[in-house]
């Protein structure tokens, strides 16, 4: 889905003109015509969609400045670029330090317009992935940071909070990845240990005769190669969350040990003349049936009820495919930061391909494809082309792999009907084609009388020329057509020596 922003602008002229440029770069738009109903957009429901804020300084009544005093404490992560129309110093100076993403004097051309928005963004995705990692490095993350709206991830969110108000042992069950780990970190950062140690240990991948020496620790010496003292994954643990991630795959003699240590709170390190008391949070997870692996003797039952005291069931990506376009966009974002990338989102033919798949790895799948496809897009947007080990799926989708990418203008959203400044145009029926085409397009040529290209300063010229005839030399009509600035149009007329007549 395209990302959302808020024009903010008491000129209706500036408006459009925004809007328009915008738009052509397939972001959807929302629109206020002052700043009191810009800040009741972003404090009612559609808020949380806004992604950036193109705010006027000067405006009467609440004024821009007054603005960013009342979003930032609300959104301080929301980037806000202003414009006005006097571009002094102190008034540069002011509006960054109230914390302004960029500014720019009015009117400024496209180019100027998209470059500012991109960066905006940009660093937003980098600032969000940093605060991401810095909460997950500190045991800090939260239910907010699970990604998806579907009622299955509402009930695990639901169930998650209400298991981290005690410490009640936790057994999160669901296919490989789901997002097990994801769960039990967020369960750790809104429990009473946030902040504190969250030891992860795969018990299927710790080769079978390392197992006690892992979970439980050793002392020096105790046999051989044991060359100095190990605490142990429990002892890493304490006062934390110790997460025994495919827990089903544990031995059964080092099941017995593990249930002897939830039990009475305590390790016995190998070579340890006495026990040590531990302050441990269990959250287990498994992919496997654990009650079948109880019933075919693969599996301590003492130990499987110890464990499942508070079973969590995390449903597969497959039946959750609200989930899917909100966790491929999540994705963009974090390797956009990582990547240097400046990928926008997902074609929407594309987009309908990737809802439609199975995922049997599910979340893992999912984010390993956008990943490739990401380093891989040379473009704003994911194509099919983007997905080549997807091919037959798209290619059985209708989707041709190898043509070109949609423009913004094809994918750009259409503005909504509470906001809608003037009636849309209806779109013109493609000329039929002649052998002639390719050299030429609505009457500008493009190639010259030796099959070269013409220069883009020839072609430029002929373009302007057509565009002041089509619209009767109705300059502001002419400049928002081109998507420039009129200054920017008047400059090119000067210096191409452009007559300008109006029909009478």
């Amino acid at each position: 889905m395209p990302q959302t922003i808020l024009i903010c602008d008491d000129d209706p002229t500036q408006r459009r003109l925004l809007q328009a440029v915008i738009e052509r770069e397939g972001y959807a738009v929302l629109l206020a015509e002052g700043g009191q109903e810009a800040i009741d957009l972003l404090e009612g429901p559609r808020g949380g969609d806004v992604s950036l804020v193109m705010l006027d300084l000067i405006m009467p009544n609440i004024g821009g400045m007054d603005v960013l005093a009342r979003v930032r404490p609300m959104r301080p992560d929301l980037p806000i670029i202003v414009l006005t129309a006097q571009g002094g110093i102190e008034t540069v100076v002011s509006a960054m330090q109230a914390g302004a993403a960029d500014f720019f004097v009015k009117p400024a051309s496209p180019e100027r317009i998209h470059v500012s928005i991109k960066n905006a963004l940009s660093l937003t995705n980098l600032k969000d992935e940093v605060s991401r990692l810095k909460r997950k490095q500190k045991g800090r993350m939260d239910f907010g940071d699970l990604i998806g709206s579907s009622p299955a991830m509402a009930q695990v969110a639901r169930l998650g909070e209400r298991a981290a108000r005690s410490s009640i042992p936790i057994l999160i069950d669901g296919e490989s990845g789901v997002g097990k780990e994801m769960v039990a970190r967020a369960i750790q950062g809104s429990s009473d240990r946030a902040g504190k140690a969250f030891v992860t240990v795969n018990c299927g991948a710790i080769p079978e005769n390392l197992v006690e020496s892992i979970l439980f620790g050793h002392e020096k010496g105790s046999f051989t190669g044991a060359s100095e003292r190990h605490i142990g994954k429990f002892q890493e643990a304490n006062g934390g969350t110790l997460f025994l991630d495919e827990v089903g795959e544990l031995p059964l003699d080092m099941q017995v040990k593990l249930l002897r240590a939830i039990q009475e709170n305590e390790v016995d390190p190998i070579g340890a003349k006495r026990p040590v008391k531990i302050d441990v949070r269990i959250i287990s997870a498994t992919n496997r049936d654990l009650l079948t692996e109880v019933r075919e003797g693969r599996f301590r039952e003492d130990l499987y009820y110890r464990l499942n005291v508070f079973p969590v069931q995390i449903p597969p990506l497959r039946e959750r495919r609200d989930d899917i376009a909100l966790l491929i966009e999540h994705f963009i974002n974090r390797y956009n930061a990582e990547e240097g990338k400046q990928v926008r989102g997902v074609a929407p033919a594309a987009l309908d391909v990737l809802r439609a798949q199975p995922w049997p790895g599910n979340v893992r799948q999912l984010e390993n494809a956008i990943f490739r496809a990401v380093v891989l897009c040379d473009g704003d947007l994911l194509t099919a082309d983007d997905f080549p080990h997807l091919a037959a799926e798209f290619e059985a989708a209708g989707i041709e792999l190898g043509v070109s990418r949609p423009s913004p203008a094809e994918i750009a959203p259409a503005a909504p009907a509470a906001t809608a400044t003037h009636a849309p145009t209806p779109a013109a029926e493609p000329a039929p084609q002649t052998d002639d085409a390719a050299a030429s397009t609505a009457g500008i040529q493009v190639l010259d009388r030796d099959g070269h290209l013409r220069t883009l300063e020839a072609i430029e010229r002929d373009l302007i020329e057509l565009a002041i005839a089509t619209y009767d030399g109705q300059m502001s009509e002419v400049a928002r057509r081109l998507g420039i600035g009129r200054s920017t149009l008047y400059r090119k007329v000067r210096e191409q020596g452009i007559d300008v007549r109006r029909a009478s």
